[in-house]
């Protein structure tokens, strides 16, 4: 008498460890969203050095189309954790021949997905790499899990067409790398060198690790208008929120120049900055990077210096030397 010989434990149980990783990467990048969104203030997780989560998801990489990329890393999670668990509801006996067909077909829409998650965190662990300069340890987790979400669909069950899944395998990842290199072609002509030079007229992002408790070196020099509008600043009571691991502070320093920036009472929010006030900043109701407090509102975000001068009544000089990158 012959037995039935069982299935491979990581067979029996390949959906569930599926759909509890894709669960585990829908929370992670869930939580990333509403910091992007304004819902934290910040990431929780340190901001200097080469873990810099802040310079990560400040970074223009961070958004696709003006749509913060981790919205679209949860939703790939949620359809995972759905294509994994669709087949447990169907366990009628009379179910038997449609959940055979789903258990297939969502067999290959895990992998289908989890192989352009893993090219597309491939990519973004790349860029944190090469051209950030930091890393984010929530997109480093993600991208763990898109790891392993890409092994379990391999080996979780017994693929009968090696050849279908080769072919599947290799479209989804030319579509996806050709995707993502066309989704980030325009951001990367746009980053340039690190900083704009003394003699340029347009300040961009940077694209280093800030030193830590500083931040980066302001390289542009101040004009007259400049400083002039520093000093009505200063004078009419606006005060500048920044961080200095914040690289849209830094772009903002860069627009004024450090001889128009020392004019200014700026405070230092990060509590491991030099004369961080961290206090302060949470009286005030600051929430984001850059902030301005101007008559009594508080704006956040890089202000064109025009926009300063129209919000605070400058009749000074407009010549003003540098202008953000792609204004």
């Amino acid at each position: 008498m012959s037995r039935r010989r069982s299935a491979p434990w990581i067979h029996r149980w390949s959906r569930q460890l599926i759909g509890a990783i894709a669960i585990l990467g829908a929370l992670d990048t869930a939580y990333l969203t509403l910091v992007e969104i304004g819902f934290f203030k910040e990431a929780a997780c340190p901001t200097g050095g080469v873990i810099n989560c802040q310079a990560v998801i400040s970074s223009s990489y961070a958004k696709v189309f003006g749509v913060p990329l981790s919205l679209f890393g949860f939703l790939a999670y949620v359809a995972i954790a759905v294509f994994a668990f669709t087949p447990q509801l169907l366990k009628s006996p009379n179910n038997k021949e449609l959940r055979s067909n789903v258990e297939n077909w969502t067999w290959l829409l895990m992998f289908a997905g989890s192989t352009a998650m893993v090219i597309f965190s491939g990519y973004l662990v790349y860029l944190m790499s090469f051209k950030i300069k930091a890393f984010c340890i929530y997109c480093l987790a993600s991208a763990i899990f898109s790891t392993a979400l890409f092994v379990l669909t391999l080996i979780g069950r017994a693929w009968e067409d090696a050849g279908q899944l080769l072919f599947t395998g290799i479209l989804v990842g030319m579509v996806s790398l050709i995707g993502t290199l066309g989704v980030y072609a325009s951001t990367d002509q746009k980053s340039g060198p690190e900083l704009a030079q003394q003699d340029s007229t347009v300040v961009s992002l940077p694209s280093t690790t800030p030193k830590p408790g500083i931040g980066w070196e302001i390289t542009t020099t101040s004009g007259e208008a400049e400083i002039a509008l520093a000093r009505h600043l200063k004078q009419v009571g606006a005060i500048p929120y920044f961080a200095y691991w914040c690289p849209h502070c830094h772009q903002q320093k860069q627009l004024l120049g450090k001889e128009a920036y020392r004019e200014l009472n700026a405070v230092e929010c990060a509590a491991d900055g030099k004369n961080g006030q961290p206090q302060v900043c949470q009286d005030a109701g600051v929430q984001g990077y850059p902030s301005w407090k101007i008559n009594g509102k508080l704006t956040s975000g890089v202000q064109t210096l025009e926009e300063l001068a129209d919000a605070t009544g400058y009749k000074g000089p407009r010549n003003f030397k540098y202008s953000l990158q792609g204004s």
